[in-house]
């Protein structure tokens, strides 16, 4: 159990599935939940997201213990497990729903956003496109994409491109698993 205060981390990196099951497998991540934020309709639904016409991106509201991982390296780790110079699309996923983008929670999380995507975009070929903008209501998303992959790690999806992701995720990040 923790004891300092917790902050929140926001980010949509294509299908929260599959974003979800990365930051649930790092160190001082207190909670995951998978949900929409950053469109014009209020209480959406994972449905009427999908049309891409709500405006809202798929994303995870992360809580998690500062003194354990940094916010840096949140945005670090965001940005290294998901194509951030892919404009509204991941994959096989086409869409705004799909963007990249990192919502902030004050204006700390913003500039140290932004500092992390220019140190990072030596890294990349193209421009990270990534969108760097503040919080807006989050909407969780409906139970069933709770917790979706340690739930159904044997589904179709989970095999066929979770499963790759999060193999190359663990390789990558092993100084910040649990």
């Amino acid at each position: 159990m923790t004891t300092s205060p917790l902050e929140t981390a926001s980010f949509g990196g294509g299908c929260f599935w599959c974003t979800e099951a990365i930051f649930q497998e790092l160190q001082g991540i207190e909670q995951v939940v998978s949900g929409y934020s950053g469109g014009h309709l209020p209480n959406p639904d994972y449905r009427s997201v999908c049309t891409g016409k709500t405006g809202h991106a798929e994303l995870v509201q992360i809580q998690f213990d500062p003194t354990q991982i940094s916010y840096a390296d949140l945005v670090r780790i965001h940005l290294a497990t998901h194509d951030p110079t892919s404009l509204n699309r991941q994959g096989a996923d086409r869409g705004t729903q799909y963007r990249s983008v990192i919502f902030t929670h004050s204006p700390e999380q913003q500039a140290t956003a932004q500092a992390v995507v220019e140190e990072m975009q030596a890294n990349f070929d193209a421009p990270i496109v990534t969108q760097i903008t503040p919080a807006e209501t989050f909407y969780p998303a409906e139970d069933y994409h709770q917790n979706y992959y340690r739930t159904n790690p044997s589904a179709g999806y989970c095999q066929a491109v979770i499963n790759p992701k999060l193999s190359k995720a663990r390789a990558l990040l092993k100084q910040y698993l649990a």
